[in-house]
């Protein structure tokens, strides 16, 4: 799944939004309290049920440019990258991108199935989430 959008906030502030969150997810996940610059390559442990838990993993990680992160499980691999492109002073434009690769016969058609219905609400999803952090500038 692949997003373009100009965004009418600042490349920095758009950036700044995504590290404040990225920072209080490892903190709430792992008690660490991490500087940005501590970031790159860092990986956690991320519980979201009793049965049911990823390894995360910052991949690339440029400011004010890319935050690209890897979550594992057991049945998939996410790569999500987050790429931003200044436009001026005032705009940029955010390029999201995620790819899932996932493991076994059953599980990949599982996924072929879902991803497809699923995919429209992340879509519609992850653009109401651009519109907030614009407003909230």
């Amino acid at each position: 799944m692949e997003i373009i959008k100009k965004m009418n906030i600042p490349a920095s502030v758009f950036y700044d939004q995504v590290m404040d969150s990225v920072l209080f997810d490892i903190r709430k996940h792992t008690g660490k309290s991490l500087t940005r610059k501590q970031l790159n390559n860092f990986e956690y442990v991320k519980q979201f049920s009793k049965n049911s838990r990823a390894r995360i993993k910052v991949e690339k990680l440029v400011e004010n440019t890319s935050y690209h992160f890897r979550t594992s499980t057991t049945k998939n691999d996410f790569l999500v990258q987050y790429d931003i492109k200044p436009l001026d002073e005032k705009s940029c434009e955010i390029r999201y991108n995620e790819k899932m690769e996932s493991y076994g016969f059953l599980q990949k058609m599982n996924d072929a199935v879902l991803g497809t219905i699923l995919m429209f609400f992340k879509k519609r999803q992850f653009t109401k989430m651009l519109k907030m952090m614009e407003e909230s500038y």
